[in-house]
């Protein structure tokens, strides 16, 4: 059996697993995506890279990937799985709730943004035909980056699957009309299409019927087992069946990948499925990123550097307009739509898959397609580093925004309260205040905090409180109160301290992290400063007291006698006169 195991082989395994080993954690270190780490490695190990050296340097084999052709089924697998998770992250109500943004904009996104390329290419000497593959391949953008890092749940990652989903189902008309347009194509070309749509249809629609009824007692039955192989066996299963289904009859695999995400979604047992089926798609995908850096020729792009770089650089902004554009019409906020526009502009993992049809069709010559791969390539590449651009500029975009709606607000108005930082203890506090009748007005800086938030009712701003100008408009010479709940130790004592130096009398009430961020809390000025560690722990202290039997009376003055303890602590941790007054939450 030893002998049967091929070097080759064995040194492309190596180098995977090392690579997932080492870029994962250190790029999550320095808080970077390991996407881009995949990415260079794919670049350093391919036989573009030190690849070119095994030869000369036999050693070099080790840590090379001599055959990225063995490794290319693992990374599909991987798009697969990933179409599969989406599923499970969606349900049918909410894929209907979606069907404006997938079939609306979805649809005009990828044909505007196609045609607009398109005439581009004609205006550089391409023939109407072959600018029109290339057009709609380099509109397609990347399932397989795009989702991992925008996720499905924010605003910006609800736009950006639903035109992702749509790009997904069209990928095989695409490919079929490519082909109707060949030179030698027919009238079969048309009547393939009609083939598939039925055959499509119908193997859809059973198995929506079959996998109702049968998923459910097929996970039960695996889950009565309590065997974690067995369940893990039966999840790959049904993404492997459903992916085969739908290739066989020409849609693509991840349609009925993702199919089968959402029957198991509408079960009991999606989130198991998840978490068993996570790490196969981690390392696929890894597989997959890898596999699309070993398409960069290094010594092609220096060659050709000028073109490559204004071919990236007009289709990322052709894209990004075109989108950004449709969803403001849709009515997105300027930002999402800014941020999705930019992290959508580079083209896809699928463009390949389109670019060789092309050239299988003999629309397009094997140099231009070169030169395109090479140039989706690099557009993936870049694709986290635009999500970061995307990212500060629809800061920037709300911000001033934000700046007009706080000048909006009139100071004349009845007095209220001001809470900065709207998570869990703002959503709190904000709560309260309107049960009880109390104005106020909150400032958040995380947007999809914000957008949630007013769709749930609440007055809540965009803004950044750490810039002093977004401070200075917020009225507080005519506020009630001054609440501070963010997670941001010395921003909050900073605020305190300006805001108290500003307004002697406003009040102001703080969360602290312990007492000593109490202490200092209070040195800087603060009315009240509560410190959530111990406030918990006597919480939890008096529960569990009157749980286990012990008469309330001594426990309420225990309680007491602790908090006292605390008083004194922060008295002699901040210098101040006299102990400060701690909120009495039990």
């Amino acid at each position: 059996m030893a002998g049967e195991l091929h070097g080759e082989s064995i040194s492309d395994l190596l180098v995977i697993l090392g690579a997932a080993g080492i870029v994962i954690p250190a790029f999550a270190r320095f808080r970077i995506t390991p996407i881009i780490g995949f990415i260079l490695v794919g670049i350093l190990v391919g036989p573009m890279g030190l690849g070119t050296l095994v030869e000369r340097y036999p050693l070099l084999e080790w840590v090379t990937i001599t055959n990225p052709e063995a490794i290319r089924p693992i990374g599909e697998y991987g798009i697969i799985l990933l179409l599969f998770s989406i599923g499970l992250e969606l349900s049918f109500r909410r894929l209907w709730k979606m069907r404006r943004l997938v079939f609306g904009v979805g649809a005009a996104q990828l044909f505007v943004a196609g045609l607009i390329i398109a005439a581009g290419l004609l205006l550089f000497g391409y023939n109407l035909t072959a600018a029109i593959g290339i057009g709609i391949a380099l509109a397609l953008s990347s399932t397989a980056l795009v989702l991992p890092i925008s996720g499905t749940h924010s605003a910006v990652g609800k736009s950006a699957l639903a035109m992702l989903l749509f790009e997904d189902l069209a990928i095989v008309p695409i490919i079929f009309v490519l082909g109707a347009l060949a030179p030698q194509a027919g009238s079969d070309s048309w009547e393939g299409i009609v083939t598939v749509l039925w055959q499509g249809t119908l193997v859809i629609v059973g198995m929506l019927v079959l996998g109702r009824f049968f998923l459910p007692r097929l996970f039960g039955q695996a889950a009565r087992t309590k065997s974690p192989e067995l369940f893990v066996s039966v999840s790959l299963l049904v993404v492997i069946v459903a992916s085969l289904a739908t290739g066989a009859v020409g849609l693509s695999p991840i349609v009925g990948a993702m199919i089968a995400g959402l029957l198991i979604a509408e079960t009991d047992y999606h989130t198991e499925v998840a978490v068993m089926t996570a790490p196969f798609k981690g390392l696929a995908l890894g597989v997959f990123l890898i596999s699309i850096g070993m398409q960069v020729d290094l010594r092609f792009v220096a060659a050709n550097w000028a073109a490559l770089v204004g071919a990236v650089a007009g289709v990322v902004l052709i894209k990004a307009a075109v989108t950004a554009g449709l969803l403001k019409l849709n009515g997105a906020r300027t930002g999402t739509a800014t941020e999705t526009g930019v992290l959508m502009g580079s083209p896809s993992e699928t463009t390949l898959i389109v670019l060789g049809a092309a050239g299988a069709a003999q629309i397009i010559d094997a140099a231009t397609i070169n030169f395109w791969q090479v140039a989706t390539a690099i557009g993936l590449t870049i694709t986290p580093i635009l999500a970061r651009i995307g990212h500060d500029m629809a800061r920037r975009i709300e911000l001033r925004e934000t700046d007009d709606e706080v000048h909006e607000q009139d100071p004349t108005q009845e007095p209220r309260t001001v809470v900065i930082g709207f998570g869990r203890v703002g959503h709190l506090v904000a709560g309260m205040l309107t049960t009880h009748g109390q104005p106020y007005v909150a400032v958040e800086s995380n947007m999809d905090a914000v957008t949630a938030a007013r769709r749930g009712g609440y007055k809540v701003i965009f803004g950044d409180i750490s810039r002093p100008e977004t401070l200075d408009k917020l009225s507080l010479g005519h506020a009630k109160a001054l609440i501070l709940t963010m997670d941001q130790p010395v921003l909050a004592e900073h605020i305190v301290k300006r805001v108290r130096q500003w307004l002697p009398d406003i009040t102001i009430v703080a969360r602290a992290r312990d007492a000593d961020h109490a202490a200092r809390l209070y040195q800087a000025g603060a009315t009240d400063a509560v410190p959530e560690t111990l406030e918990s722990s006597l919480q939890l202290s008096e529960a569990v007291l009157v749980d286990l039997g012990v008469a309330m009376g001594p426990v309420i003055a225990s309680i007491h006698e602790k908090r006292d303890e605390f008083r004194r602590q922060i008295k002699e941790a901040g210098g101040l006169d006299e102990a400060p007054k701690l909120k009495l939450t039990s």
